[in-house]
């Protein structure tokens, strides 16, 4: 079986206007079957190198997965090759939380999926089983709690089985017990060979569940690697301006007691 390719991301330019965020970037290879974690502070570059992969703005360099330059591809390709769930999730939607993931379905069908409107339906509600909200099905999206919404639009990322996946902050608004279940969800979904490109801003959680971590500030790369590398006390004084104690539990956990900040 051949090994599914890297995704390798170089020179990347990507500014609002006059204003440049990122200028120059280029990171390790991304590999398939991992999850790698986007940390830094505010205004670091995070969502905007996600959403320059997703096409949402015009971007400079290359991204390759395999032969194919992912910033080069149409709204079409890139529909048919990735999946992308923003931090925020438009609440207006005149659909039902059913109708939302089918819709999603048919815009980037799975290569797996039945092509008919019954094997959408049992797709779809399958997607929202494993999510646990498959009560939701017949609810008017634009009635969802935030965390609903969240759930909801995870599940119409995961329906569409991307080779890559984009996710901007997947549990900033959901509760403990829901952090928990989708951070498993999404690592199933590494375990199956996709690749998961994740911003958290929540330090334990980005060393608990991903392979790798890259770290931005001010649009560039301080580091990437393994979390037990990139988490530490040198980091967090460089990039978040604060003294903190790190530390590794007999578990293998990592965790972080920032004491105060830097003047």
């Amino acid at each position: 079986m051949t090994a599914a390719p890297d995704l390798r991301i170089a020179n990347l330019g990507v500014g609002y206007g006059k204003r440049q965020i990122i200028a120059g970037l280029s990171l390790p290879p991304i590999a398939a079957g991992q999850i790698t974690a986007l940390v830094g502070p505010n205004g670091a570059g995070k969502t905007t190198l996600l959403r320059a992969l997703a096409g949402l703005v015009p971007a400079g360099g290359t991204a390759r997965l395999g032969a194919e330059d992912v910033l080069a591809m149409d709204a079409v390709e890139r529909s048919r090759l990735m999946a992308f769930m923003p931090q925020f999730v438009p609440q207006r939607l005149a659909l039902t939380v059913l109708e939302s993931v089918i819709s999603a379905l048919r815009a980037s069908p799975a290569q797996s999926a039945d092509p008919s409107p019954a094997g959408y339906r049992d797709a779809a509600l399958a997607a929202l089983q494993r999510l646990g909200i498959v009560e939701l099905a017949m609810q008017p999206f634009d009635q969802l709690s935030g965390g609903q919404r969240q759930l909801a639009s995870l599940a119409q990322a995961l329906v569409r089985a991307p080779k890559l996946l984009l996710l901007d902050e997947p549990t900033s608004a959901l509760d403990l017990r829901h952090q928990l279940q989708v951070m498993q969800i999404v690592r199933e979904a590494a375990a199956a060979g996709t690749i998961v490109i994740a911003v958290l801003h929540d330090l334990q959680a980005a060393a608990r569940w991903s392979d790798q971590i890259v770290v931005l500030r001010g649009g560039a790369l301080y580091s990437a690697g393994a979390p037990a590398v990139t988490v530490s006390a040198q980091m967090l004084r460089d990039v978040y301006g604060v003294n903190a104690t790190v530390e590794t539990t007999k578990l293998g956990d990592i965790h972080i007691c920032a004491e105060q900040l830097i003047q």
